[in-house]
C-alpha cells in the first residue's frame, strides 16, 4: 500500500511538472494568470501598435521634451489637475477641432472634455475589477462597460476593436501585470458645461 502511495505521489509530481513545462504558454483560466510570453506581447502591443502610453500615461516636461511619467504608468488623467477654462468659440468649424492638456491626458473637442482612463489594475479606480471579457467587449463595442456610455475621442477604439481577441487578451494580461495606481479619473464633461 505504501509503495502504491509513493508511486502515486511520484506520478502526480511528474504530471504537474510536465504540465508546467509543456503548458508554459497556456493561460490558466481558473487562476487568471498569464504566461510571461503573453504579458511581454501585451506590453509590446501597448507600447507600439496601441500607443496607449500616448494618452493614458501622464507626461512631464523635461529638458528633452515631454516624456512618460514612469511613476504614473497608464494611470490616466490625474485627478488632482484642474482643466483650464476653454474660451468660447475656440472649438468648432472655424477654430480648433481638439485641444489637449499639457500632460497629454485630457482632451476637449465638440464632444466636450474627455479624460484618459486609468488602465492600471487598481480595483477601485482602474480596471482591476474588470474581467478579460469586459475588457475585450469594451474595445470591440466602444462602450465603457460600467455605464454603457460611448468611449470618447481621441480613444481609437474603432481601430483597437479590430484587433484579434488574442491581441486584446495579451494587452489585458500586460495591464493586469503592471503596478496598480490609485487615481480617480474625472468623469467626461458634456459640451455645454465646458
Amino acid at each position: 500500500m505504501r509503495r502504491n502511495m509513493h508511486y502515486l505521489v511520484v506520478m502526480f509530481v511528474i504530471g504537474v511538472s510536465a504540465a508546467a513545462f509543456f503548458g508554459f504558454g497556456v493561460r490558466s483560466a481558473k487562476s487568471g494568470k498569464y504566461s510571461t510570453a503573453e504579458i511581454q506581447r501585451g506590453k509590446y502591443l501597448v507600447s507600439t501598435a496601441g500607443g496607449c502610453n500616448d494618452c493614458h500615461t501622464p507626461h512631464v516636461l523635461t529638458s528633452g521634451g515631454l516624456v512618460n511619467d514612469s511613476t504614473r504608468l497608464l494611470s490616466g488623467a490625474p485627478s488632482d489637475e484642474k482643466v483650464p477654462v476653454i474660451p468660447d468659440g475656440i472649438i468648432g468649424s472655424e477654430g480648433w477641432s481638439m485641444l489637449q492638456s499639457n500632460d497629454e491626458t485630457t482632451f476637449a473637442g465638440p464632444w466636450g472634455v474627455s479624460f484618459a482612463a486609468n488602465l492600471t489594475p487598481d480595483k477601485a479606480t482602474g480596471i482591476g475589477s474588470w474581467t478579460e471579457k469586459m475588457f475585450i467587449e469594451c474595445l470591440h463595442d466602444g462602450k465603457y462597460w460600467a455605464t454603457g456610455r460611448e468611449l470618447l475621442p481621441p480613444m481609437p477604439w474603432e481601430e483597437m476593436g479590430k484587433m484579434s481577441d488574442n491581441d486584446l487578451r495579451d494587452i489585458y494580461a500586460y495591464l493586469m501585470s503592471i503596478k496598480p495606481v490609485s487615481n480617480v479619473v474625472p468623469s467626461p464633461v458634456p459640451p455645454k458645461q465646458q
